[in-house]
């Protein structure tokens, strides 16, 4: 061995690198220049000789320092050249290779403060693999956040799954490992290999990896993401123009593994193809815009996309947070999916969970042999009912993994809205625990202030960064301004479920109607806070499973044309309630049976006219929803709505009014939630004019006894409900009914001739008389 390379050697560097111990190869492997020339060393195992080979044409041979395969040579020249290398492995084969060592990092100084100080909003773009071609030469950038870890490795096929030959470059002191490997291209499989402090070693699927294999295989996947030649720009134009809170929201939430569903095929052995049970992105696209579009629906609501090891989960446990799930097709085939349903102007809500995370042993679970994604402290880390890890929001780097993220799908994919998942666990410390199992905040309250930062600081970058989309929070508890501004000291999320509305009016539906006037508060007290956030009305998913009954079956009622008569009832109220709606898939028909994700949706019962009524009203409903302004211009003001009558609940009814700036837009709705006809029902209205039924859940069309009123109806000077004017209908059983509202000008009064006699007491009569009215009405309504 040359002397003078020898002494060059750094003994204890090649151990650590030949035992895939280094940090920071990079300090030994690839070009360096020294006083006596230019030393070049590689760590290649299993060849058997090996050369340096100079753009001129060059070969330099090298020298085997250490038997495992760790090479150098020193070339007599003083500057820097770019060079492969000449390979013969122990095999006879032979390469020529690019050295990962030669490339500079790809990540500025400014780069790595930001993601220190958790505002690297597109990290996405540098961490995880990209492919990239770097003075001239193609390959993949890797790079990962694992500040504890003794020795990070790219692995997978193209190098056996062997930790010791891709050792990624430690960037100083920022957790950040990162390796340009040449030669590797979208759709290679990797893992991070990483040996913590206990020099065990760990294989881990990419936190921000864009693809992923499918499920039960783990590796992640190397992905182009810019591809895919994107024509929704007319949609995302008029998007950042539209306040969708002036517009109509009617939302349909699916899941898309089961909405559509294949028969599974199978192998020659008889057993289940993986994965072949599912349609392709690109074949739920055509399909479900069509029937959405049919529906009358103005978005959906994709349960999670994000990758996920467990079917069970609905996806609501997510290890590939910037994948969208294999299941059903590429990173590419979802793109299409989303540039589709724009074309045919529908938008997309995702489901996001940043709440937790599974403890898959490929996942972020201890990601670098440390806590590194969540607390150390089970009392602040795990969710014991759910058996999922809690994210430590107060480690800037972990707030940009997450806020990145929900930027990822809003920029890389054009999602139209983010819906985040359990918000409520997130902002209590004591979230499903008892006594002992959770830990105080500083002032020694449960409120976890580290999450309620992150989510305004979420919601402002959010708000500030993407055109138009929205921020939704399914939020169940009382605390305030969820969707006040940021800069008032609220989170800053545009939309909040309204879980005490479903709770309450679904707790009112499931009694039988003679017990309904017991719980009449149910119904009508959600007003009482209605404007105190923005609220979308939602029957979700959570509401059809684990026992609860689909909607249908919630509903009373010996016959299933009975219970539809109920359920319609409930979704006309809601639509004539203030909030946004969404209405879970399979709801829309009244399924029979609960969710199942393993199975398709039975569309087999649209055959039988209680269903196909079912999903014709529902149609009408989003029909009605779009083109009547009084329904949602002003959801979220109390100017839209007043109460005619909600003091009837001996009858279970209840009449009101929505509203809008132009008088003739007005509606009046009128609510009977009780098997019984009423004939002649007198109902205050707001002004004079003329009252037109323009919608009934009792119509034959829908299942209902056709009972109703075809003739426009005018309003009489006779005051009921505390209103000078009203009309007299006919209310239909267990209906809601629509009255468009079209002002007239008021007949004057006759004029009294002078010197009439007795007007004072004609005046004192005529005051008397609403109350005497009030008794007669009441004994009629009671009548009935």
């Amino acid at each position: 061995m040359d002397k003078i390379l020898y002494d060059l050697m750094d003994w204890a560097g090649i151990e650590e690198i030949v035992y895939s111990e280094a940090a920071e190869p990079g300090r030994l492997l690839g070009p360096h220049l020294v006083e006596q020339g230019l030393l070049i060393q590689a760590f290649i195992p299993h060849v058997s000789e090996i050369s340096v080979r100079l753009a001129g044409g060059k070969e330099f041979p090298m020298e085997q320092q250490d038997e495992a395969g760790f090479y150098a040579v020193l070339i007599p020249r003083k500057t820097m050249v770019s060079y492969t290398f000449q390979v013969t492995y122990e095999t006879g084969v032979t390469a020529e290779l690019h050295d990962p060592y030669s490339f500079a990092s790809r990540y500025t100084e400014a780069e790595l403060k930001k993601f220190a100080a958790g505002i690297y909003y597109d990290v996405y773009k540098k961490m995880g693999a990209h492919p990239a071609k770097i003075g001239g030469v193609s390959g993949v950038s890797f790079s990962v956040w694992a500040p504890c870890a003794m020795r990070v490795s790219v692995v997978g096929d193209f190098c056996q799954w062997d930790g010791r030959r891709y050792q990624m470059n430690r960037l100083g002191d920022s957790g950040v490992f990162e390796l340009f490997i040449p030669g590797l291209e979208a759709g290679t499989l990797y893992k991070f290999e990483i040996k913590n402090q206990k020099g065990e070693p760990m294989l881990k699927a990419d936190p921000y990896a864009n693809y992923s294999q499918l499920r039960p295989d783990t590796a992640s996947v190397v992905w182009d993401m810019g591809h895919f030649d994107w024509s929704d720009s007319a949609w995302m134009e008029q998007r950042e123009k539209t306040d969708t809170k002036k517009k109509p929201l009617s939302i349909y939430e699916l899941h898309l593994g089961s909405w559509i569903r294949r028969q599974a095929e199978t192998d020659e052995n008889g057993r289940a193809v993986t994965g072949s049970e599912f349609y392709n992105y690109r074949e739920i696209a055509p399909r479900l815009a069509s029937y959405v579009k049919e529906m009358g629906y103005t978005h959906v609501e994709l349960m999670p996309v994000m990758e996920h090891p467990l079917d069970a989960s609905w996806g609501y446990q997510v290890t590939g947070y910037y994948a969208p799930t294999s299941r059903y097709g590429t990173p590419d085939d979802f793109m299409y999916f989303m540039n589709y349903m724009h074309e045919q102007g529908i938008g997309v809500i995702l489901d996001w969970v940043p709440a937790h995370f599974p403890r898959d042993a490929y996942g972020l679970a201890c990601f670098d042999g440390t806590c590194v994604y969540e607390h150390k402290d089970p009392r602040q880390g795990s969710h014991p009912h759910w058996g999922t890890l809690i994210y430590n929001y107060g480690r800037p780097q972990v707030t940009n993994f997450l806020i990145a993220n929900a930027l990822y799908w809003a920029k890389e994919f054009h999602a139209d809205g983010i819906r985040m998942d359990a918000v409520a666990s997130m902002l209590y410390l004591d979230y499903g625990k008892n006594d002992g199992e959770w830990v105080a905040n500083i002032y020694g309250g449960h409120e976890n202030l580290e999450a309620v930062e992150f989510l305004k600081h979420l919601n402002s970058v959010f708000k500030k960064q993407t055109k138009g989309a929205v921020l939704i929070a399914e939020e169940s508890t009382a605390w305030p301004q969820i969707t006040g501004d940021v800069k008032d000291n609220g989170l800053g999320f545009d939309y909040k479920w309204n879980m005490g509305w479903m709770n309450d009016f679904t707790g009112y539906m499931q009694c039988d109607p003679y017990f309904r006037c017991h719980h009449y508060g149910e119904l009508t007290f959600s007003m009482l806070y209605a404007y105190s956030e923005n609220f979308i009305l939602v029957f979700s998913h959570d509401e059809v499973v684990h026992g609860k009954a689909s909607m249908l079956c919630k509903m009373p009622g010996e016959t299933y044309e009975a219970k539809s008569d109920n359920l319609r009832a409930a979704y006309g109220f809601m639509y004539g309630h203030p909030g946004k709606k969404l209405l879970f898939m399979g709801q829309e028909f009244a399924q029979i049976s609960e969710w199942n994700e393993n199975e398709e949706l039975p569309w087999q019962i649209l055959e039988y006219p209680v269903h196909k009524n079912m999903q014709d009203y529902v149609k009408a409903l989003n029909r009605l929803y779009a083109a009547q302004p009084a329904l949602y211009e002003k959801d979220f003001h109390p100017d839209g709505f007043e109460w005619i009558n909600c003091i009837s609940g001996k009858d279970n009814m209840v009449s009101f009014l929505r509203r809008t700036d132009r008088k003739e837009e007005t509606l009046l709705f009128v609510c009977n939630f009780a098997p019984v006809e009423h004939e002649k029902f007198q109902v205050g209205v707001p002004f004079f004019g003329k009252y037109k039924e323009i919608f009934n859940s009792d119509d034959k069309a829908y299942g209902g006894s056709g009972k109703g009123n075809r003739r426009v109806k005018t309003s009489q000077q006779e005051e009921a409900d505390g209103r000078k004017h009203s009309i007299v209908i006919d209310v239909p059983p267990m209906s809601v009914i629509i009255f468009s509202c079209t002002p007239e000008t008021e007949p004057k009064k006759a004029a009294v001739k002078k010197g009439a006699a007795k007007t004072a007491p004609v005046k004192k009569a005529a005051e008397k008389e609403p109350e005497e009215k009030k008794t007669v009405y009441a004994r009629k309504r009671s009548s009935h």
